[in-house]
């Protein structure tokens, strides 16, 4: 005998149709990656980190003598396109200026700690609230 157990309102998923799970970001870098040719490279595409992605650094010898390395080489695995290169490797992120690397930290951060990008703000004048997303790719303090 099989029993169909129905799931109750709050455990029914939601109606979400049209919504997908967006697993790639793109940025801008503040200065720019400039590489052996002299190309600067600013815009890049970031992808959300696995916990492959978090685990497998940890084994790695250049992390273990540091643990400052630990950043280039989790944020090495994420990046998937800087500029016109696709081949992203700890090398690559160490040659970023630190306000680039300040920045793709803290973008990592934004797309990975709570699962999406955007947040919930007060206008100030009207008080009106709204949602704002933090991926746009904008430069530091830009809005």
């Amino acid at each position: 005998m099989r029993r169909t157990i129905a799931a109750s309102p709050e455990r029914a998923a939601p109606d979400r149709q049209t919504e997908t799970l967006r697993t790639e970001f793109p940025f801008e870098l503040p200065r720019g990656y400039v590489d052996e040719s002299g190309t600067v490279h600013r815009d890049g595409i970031m992808r959300l980190a696995t916990a492959r992605d978090e685990l497998i650094p940890l084994r790695d010898d250049r992390v273990r003598e540091n643990s400052a390395y630990l950043s280039v080489v989790l944020i090495s695995r994420v990046l998937t396109r800087l500029g016109s290169i696709e081949d992203i490797h700890p090398g690559i992120v160490e040659d970023l200026f630190a306000s680039d690397l300040a920045f793709l930290q803290d973008f990592y951060r934004r797309i990975n700690a709570e699962g999406h990008t955007r947040a919930a703000v007060t206008c100030p004048s009207c008080q009106e609230n709204f949602a704002v997303d933090l991926s746009g790719g904008g430069r530091l303090g830009e809005s």
